[in-house]
């Protein structure tokens, strides 16, 4: 991993496909939805203009926010 690589992933979620694609923020949480076996009818959608910049900006404003979402969210119920 690069220096610049390593600032970068501390910013967004970053996927290198195996072709050497680095995918980074919505790509790439798109990329792991359908890797992971969500839809691909539901998922690709997403990951072509117009819906890419909805997209984006979800994640951005979600990882803006990291701390209210993760209080909200990824919270532990025992």
């Amino acid at each position: 991993m690069t220096p610049s690589l390593f600032e970068a992933c501390k910013k967004a979620v970053h996927v290198i496909t195996s072709d050497g694609e680095i995918l980074k923020a919505g790509q790439a949480s798109m990329f792991v939805l359908e890797k992971i076996g969500y839809p691909a009818w539901l998922v690709r959608p997403f990951r072509l203009p117009p819906l890419i910049w909805l997209t984006e900006f979800g994640y951005r404003f979600v990882a803006n926010h990291r701390g209210f979402f993760g209080k909200f969210l990824f919270t532990n119920y025992e």
